[in-house]
């Protein structure tokens, strides 16, 4: 997607230095744009826990590239267990996205290919790369396949704007390019199609506010910004006509794990008969898991995150605020679990689909059998 009229992705290898990887750092956003260099798997390991780099598929590539960065820096003699180590290391850095393990897993199933150290290693490469790419290619795909839906509420009300809610920010920030559930938006917006998208701020890092606003705007996306708790005044009054959010594990039942408050969506969705959409690419799906509430790890995170806001203040300086006593104390889960049958549609790159399990195994025939899937 384009930055201030530049294309950019989320994560590549440094032009004049490929054993540098660069990413955009999503701490410095809205109100700064910065790229960031990491040079080992550490770099990565604390990229992706302090969530310079974030969201379901940009995880996977990160971990991908971090696989690479480790496979580079890894003695000759010890190789096999160095990159051991940093596959765990990767892996414990959040728990919830599926992208996560199925990169690293990917890198190191290429990786055993090799004879050599040095194959090992250009295996490696070609391998993040390929995770990359096939990130972006998916989710311009599921964005085809999304604007169809948009298109066929937009039929239903000739020369109106078609009124979308998400959460959190699924968008190309989250992943490679074009994103989950903004793929369908951008790809309508392209076509003509007005849309317009209620953004709503997700409490507690406001990843709604600070990723999504900001880059829906720099795609000339009509969009509003709303408080969190609005989404369901908003269905109430015939202000949303389809909710999509994006995941970060979807079970072979069709469960979802997404940033916490996604399934208070969808009650309200469901009790105001308006469509509840998730996007995401293949890689997201977790066929090992029939039960996403007992069985998708929910990650809980620091105290800080609900007890301060960062934004800017009436000086233009950055800042972070405490929003509670001194002594009140706080949890923090990232995310939860809604339930299939609460899900419309699920839309991924090789189409629309049924949140249920003989939906999910139509697609995914091979990826669903037994034998694969509890390998």
């Amino acid at each position: 997607m384009k930055v201030s009229g530049k294309h950019y992705r989320t994560i590549w290898l440094k032009p004049d230095d490929s054993q540098v990887v660069q990413v955009i750092d999503q701490l410095a956003l809205p109100h700064d744009f910065k790229v960031t260099n990491l040079v080992d798997v550490s770099d990565v390991c604390t990229a992706i826990k302090n969530m310079t780099v974030r969201g379901a598929g940009l995880i996977g590539a990160s971990a991908a590239y971090g696989m690479y960065l480790a496979a580079l820096h890894a003695p000759d003699r010890d190789f096999n267990n160095t990159l051991q180590l940093a596959a765990a290391s990767l892996k414990a850095t959040r728990p919830t996205a599926a992208n996560l393990a199925w990169a690293v897993d990917r890198v190191l199933a290429a990786m055993n290919t090799g004879l050599t150290s040095d194959e090992k290693r250009s295996l490696a490469k070609a391998t993040a790369v390929a995770i990359a790419d096939e990130d972006a290619e998916y989710c311009q795909r599921l964005g085809e396949h999304g604007k169809a839906l948009i298109a066929a509420i937009a039929n239903t009300k000739p020369g109106e704007t078609v009124n979308i809610l998400t959460h959190c920010n699924a968008g190309w920030l989250a992943f490679v390019d074009f994103g989950s559930a903004t793929a369908p938006i951008y790809a309508a917006h392209d076509a003509g199609i007005p849309v317009h998208v209620w953004v709503d701020e997700t409490r507690p890092r406001n990843q709604g506010a600070s990723l999504t606003a900001w880059e829906l705007g720099q795609h000339g996306v009509p969009h509003t910004l709303i408080a969190d708790n609005a989404g369901g005044h908003l269905m109430q009054h015939g202000m949303v006509d389809m909710v999509i959010t994006g995941t970060d594990r979807v079970t072979r039942c069709g469960d979802v794990a997404n940033k916490i408050g996604t399934y208070l969506k969808a009650l309200a969705a469901r009790d105001n008969d308006i469509p509840m959409y998730v996007a995401l690419p293949s890689s997201t799906f977790d066929f090992t898991l029939t039960d996403g509430v007992a069985g998708i790890p929910i990650e809980e995170r620091g105290a800080e995150e609900v007890r301060f806001m960062t934004g800017k203040n009436s000086c233009g300086a950055v800042e972070s605020v405490q929003i509670c006593p001194d002594s009140t104390p706080a949890r923090n889960w990232g995310f939860d679990v809604t339930p299939a049958r609460l899900i419309t549609k699920l839309i991924c790159e090789r189409g629309v689909c049924d949140a249920n399990e003989t939906a999910i195994a139509a697609l995914f025939p091979k990826e669903t059998s037994h034998d694969h899937a509890t390998r």
